[in-house]
C-alpha cells in the first residue's frame, strides 16, 4: 500500500539529488510520539519506503511535485498521513513544499499469468558482505562490505535482494507462508541494468559517505499467488538496503494479462 502525496513548491529551488537524509527526517518527525517512534533505531525492518519528490528538476514557486510513501503496514501509513494533514509543510533541505492533497493507492502486479515491468524509482543499494566474497570470486582484501558493481555479475545482486526480501517477509508476512527463497523460480524474469552511479549520502548528521547505487528495469511474469505476494511485498517495502532512506523504491512500469497455458 502507498500514499500518493501532492506537493506544491513554496519557493524557487534547485533540485537536491542528495535529499534522502532530510526527507527521511521528515518521515520520522511524522512518526514521533506514535507506536512507530522507535522503528528507525530498531533491528527489524522499518516497513517504510519512499520515492524522490518527482519529477526531479529544478523548480519555481507554485510548481507541482509528487511523493510516494509505501509500507506493508497500513497503520504506519495512516500515522504519516495524519501528520501530513495536521502539518502540511514538507521541507526537504533547501526544497520547501506544501502538501496539497493525499490519496491511497494499492498497486498490484496482477493475477497469475500477468507479465509486466517493474522499474526502480530510486537507486538500489546492494552490499556484498565479506564472508560471501569467495562465493562470488570477489578478490578484495577487506573486512568491509563491497558495493555491488556490474563487474561482480548478476548472481550476487539477485542473491542479496532475495535474501533481503526474505528478511522483510519474515517480519511482515504470516510465518506459515513461504518466503522468496523457499520457492522455485526467480523473483524477476529479467534484469535490465540502466546505470550504476556514485552518490554522496548523509548517513547520520555529520557523517557522509559515497555509496554506489544502481537503477534497473525488472521483467516479471506472475507464476502463482505466492509469487504475486512476493512481488507486491517488494512494491511495499522496496528492494535492497536502506529503503527507509529512500533507496530501492519500485514502481510498476507496465503490465498486461496473458492467458496461462496449462
Amino acid at each position: 500500500m502507498r500514499l500518493l502525496v501532492r506537493l506544491r513548491a513554496r519557493a524557487n529551488a534547485v533540485y537536491d539529488e542528495t535529499y534522502h537524509h532530510k526527507l527521511r527526517g521528515r518521515m520520522w518527525r511524522a512518526l514521533a510520539d506514535t507506536p512507530y517512534d522507535d522503528r528507525h533505531s530498531s533491528e527489524p525492518p522499518t516497513g517504510l519506503a519512499f520515492s524522490n519528490p518527482f519529477p526531479p528538476y529544478d523548480m519555481s514557486a507554485g510548481d507541482s511535485r509528487t511523493l510516494l510513501v509505501a509500507s506493508p503496514d497500513r497503520d504506519l501509513l495512516g500515522e504519516i498521513a495524519a501528520d501530513f494533514d495536521a502539518t502540511p509543510e514538507l521541507n526537504v533541505g533547501e526544497m520547501p513544499f506544501e502538501i496539497t492533497d493525499q490519496s491511497v493507492l494499492a498497486p498490484d502486479v496482477g493475477e497469475p499469468g500477468t507479465k509486466g515491468v517493474i522499474e526502480t524509482g530510486t537507486g538500489v543499494l546492494v552490499r556484498i558482505p565479506p564472508w560471501r566474497f569467495d562465493d562470488y570470486d570477489i578478490d578484495v582484501d577487506s573486512d568491509q562490505s563491497e558495493f555491488w558493481k556490474p563487474k561482480h555479475t548478476l548472481d550476487p545482486f539477485q542473491t542479496q535482494i532475495e535474501n533481503n526480501l526474505d528478511w522483510k517477509h519474515g517480519h511482515f508476512a504470516p510465518e506459515d507462508l513461504p518466503g522468496p527463497s523457499d520457492v522455485d523460480g526467480d523473483l524477476f524474469e529479467s534484469y535490465e541494468l540502466i546505470k550504476t552511479f556514485p552518490l554522496p549520502v548523509t548517513v547520520t548528521e555529520g557523517e557522509r559517505e559515497t555509496w554506489i547505487l544502481s537503477k534497473w528495469k525488472f521483467g516479471y511474469r506472475v507464476r502463482d499467488d505466492t509469487h504475486r505476494r512476493h512481488l507486491n511485498l517488494a512494491l511495499d517495502t522496496g528492494i535492497g538496503e536502506r529503503n527507509a532512506m529512500g533507496f530501492g523504491f519500485l514502481n510498476i512500469k507496465e503490465s498486461e494479462l496473458e492467458a496461462v497455458t496449462r
